[in-house]
């Protein structure tokens, strides 16, 4: 198989941009360009401020700074793209379906299928086709499907390839891979795939297996780390009524090399773009092969992430004397981790609409995410018109201003600036009893305390 001189990746959102930049800056003698029809999109990547890129990432500045203009492309062209590419990366979205069979559970592959249909038409010549998106086990069987039967005599490769970035050190993820994962059934194609990282990530590091492990390996991994906040999220309620403290147990539990620390944080709930659409993905799969108790097993997980939400808001709720009916409640973060401007699954919206719905006032800082997106987010829902929304959410550009006034303040994003603010000033700018709903277990509840503030943890 010919060298790969020219890769595009079809989607310049949160994984293709951080992932083909750092491919980019690795292989220099290769070609990278990043196609999408979102042309908003792309002229913020082509931008000569970086600080205005679409995708938030500690690093990726200059990352994209180093490697953009020298052999790092953004387009809008995506036939071009195709048509010069020995290699095409699929980096589309595959959310939940919200319709017709599998509705709630299912990954809706539709942009998958027309990206697939493109390649198809416009290919003119043997091309290795690579998933990147999160997408449920045997879609490279569709994927194939469609390209194998164009009747135009080109050769298609198809590779798995998913990514295992956490949002908010997706840089560090990408030049410091724990394992690449790459599944296929053409040895040459994985080969050439595995060059490509070979040039930074150690052997070692790379894995390929077949095409169906590939797939569902992304998948088990995500489920595996959203069960273990899950386990501990039910574990904080629990020490709530007992009189322990989630932080001392999960310090206790980690230390155990078989468990480990990491995901054993109690919170408001986990969010993201991963977590709770792969988990349903893998509860669809399962009942599609009548294992009912794997997937009730399964989707355990994701009933709990939800019930620790309602438990959070119900908790602000019923401390605000039963009622925050016309009440000020400051939102501190709206992302759903720190260092990243992605809300995807956010528990600050669920949180928001549970207040919502109870006539609150909600003011948002976030030092990352827009008006537009936070109201974006609560439009999506449905609950209420967005001239509700708009009447009783407000986003502001400056923390102080969002606490002032304010009957409690509810943490949401574990944003490490939230530590260092003047507390005695936000004190005195709030109603008495002033109120603080820690959902991210970050704010040293002594020292709040001292100041007068009557603060509440998750698990304590």
């Amino acid at each position: 198989m010919k060298p790969i001189k020219n890769i595009t990746c079809i989607g310049a959102g949160y994984v293709g941009g951080p992932t083909m930049s750092v491919i980019a800056q690795k292989n220099p003698e290769i070609n990278v360009t990043v196609v999408d029809l979102n042309t908003e999109r792309i002229a913020a990547w082509n931008d000569s401020d970086l600080s205005k890129l679409p995708v938030y990432e500690p690093g990726l500045d200059a990352v994209v700074a180093e490697a953009r203009g020298r052999n790092l492309f953004f387009s809008t062209d995506v036939e071009k793209a195709i048509d010069e590419a020995d290699m095409i990366f699929i980096s589309v979205n595959t959310p939940t379906k919200t319709y017709g069979k599998g509705k709630g559970q299912a990954a809706d592959l539709k942009f998958i299928e027309l990206c697939a249909r493109q390649i198809a038409a416009v290919a003119t010549n043997d091309k290795i086709v690579v998933e990147k998106s999160t997408l449920p086990v045997r879609t490279a069987e569709a994927l194939k499907s469609i390209l194998h039967n164009t009747g135009n005599g080109v050769n298609f490769h198809i590779l798995s390839n998913p990514e295992f970035l956490a949002e908010g050190t997706a840089v560090q993820d990408l030049q410091n891979p724990d394992r690449v994962l790459i599944g296929g059934e053409n040895e040459e194609a994985i080969q050439a795939l595995v060059n490509i990282y070979a040039t930074w990530v150690p052997q070692d590091n790379i894995i390929t297996t077949n095409l169906w492990s590939s797939e569902l390996s992304k998948l088990v991994a995500n489920a595996f780390l959203a069960q273990r906040v899950s386990s501990i999220n039910a574990i904080s309620e629990l020490c709530e009524v007992t009189g322990a403290d989630v932080n001392e147990v999960a310090f206790a539990i980690g230390k155990d090399s078989r468990i480990g620390s990491k995901f054993l944080k109690a919170s408001v709930g986990f969010g993201g773009s991963c977590f709770q659409k792969d988990i349903l993905n893998l509860v669809y799969i399962a009942r599609t092969y009548n294992l009912h108790k794997v997937a009730d097993y399964w989707e355990q997980v994701i009933i709990m992430n939800d019930h620790q939400k309602e438990r959070f808001s119900d908790n602000i709720i019923k401390t605000l004397y039963n009622t925050v009916n016309g009440k000020n409640i400051a939102f501190l973060g709206w992302a759903f981790k720190k260092d990243t401007n992605d809300t995807r699954e956010s528990a600050a919206i669920y949180v928001a609409d549970h207040l919502l719905d109870e006539e609150a006032f909600i003011t948002v800082y976030d030092p990352k995410v827009t008006a537009e997106q936070i109201y974006r987010d609560l439009d999506y829902l449905g609950t209420r018109s967005p001239e509700e929304n708009r009447r009783l959410v407000k986003v502001v550009n400056d923390p102080y201003k969002a606490c002032n006034e304010a009957h409690a303040i509810a943490v949401l994003t574990e944003w490490d600036e939230f530590k260092t603010y003047d507390w005695q000033k936000i004190y005195s700018d709030m109603y008495k009893p002033a109120f603080v709903f820690d959902g991210r277990n970050i704010l040293n509840k002594k020292e709040l305390t001292a100041k007068g503030l009557v603060v509440y943890s998750i698990g304590e």
